[in-house]
């Protein structure tokens, strides 16, 4: 027994020292090696976060600009509209300007046409009256002093 007391406090004191050359050795640098570990872990955690809260705000950003865009879209697109409308009325109100010249210009055209057939037709009136003068007075009458007459005659009669 003496023995086996003896080898057991051998073999406390050796443990004793082992587990004093381990810590020495081994506990503080596996300490360092975990804590390093862990502030590696939480700082990968914190940077994922950082992140994350980065993504957040850079998705924020990026809806609000989408949202700024359409917005913005729609108001180039109205406004085009309005001008595109107003170019419309604009070529119509020309475009009906355009046609009240043109029959104005018609109106003229045609009444100078009126004017023009009705001096044809007096002047074939005056020839005719001349001719049907001549053959019933049988007498041949200066043309100028029978178209004054018969201008006379047509001037009394037309009025």
């Amino acid at each position: 027994m003496n023995l086996q007391v003896s080898t057991i406090i051998f073999t406390i004191i050796n443990f004793i020292i082992l587990l004093f050359i381990l810590k020495h050795f081994f506990y503080h640098p596996l300490n360092k090696i975990m804590d390093d570990r862990k502030n590696g872990i939480n700082t990968s955690i914190k940077n994922a976060k950082d992140n994350e809260k980065k993504a957040e705000i850079s998705r924020k950003e990026k809806d609000r600009l989408l949202h700024e865009s359409k917005t913005t879209g729609r108001e180039i697109v109205e406004e085009y509209k309005v001008k595109a409308q107003k170019v419309s009325q604009e070529i119509i109100d020309k475009a009906k300007k355009e046609s009240i010249v043109l029959m104005e210009r018609s109106k003229v055209e045609i009444q100078r046409e009126k004017e023009k057939a009705e001096s044809e037709v007096k002047k074939q009136v005056i020839d005719l009256s001349l001719i049907l003068s001549e053959k019933a007075l049988e007498q041949h009458i200066d043309e100028k002093e029978h178209r004054r007459l018969i201008e006379d005659f047509i001037v009394k009669v037309g009025s």
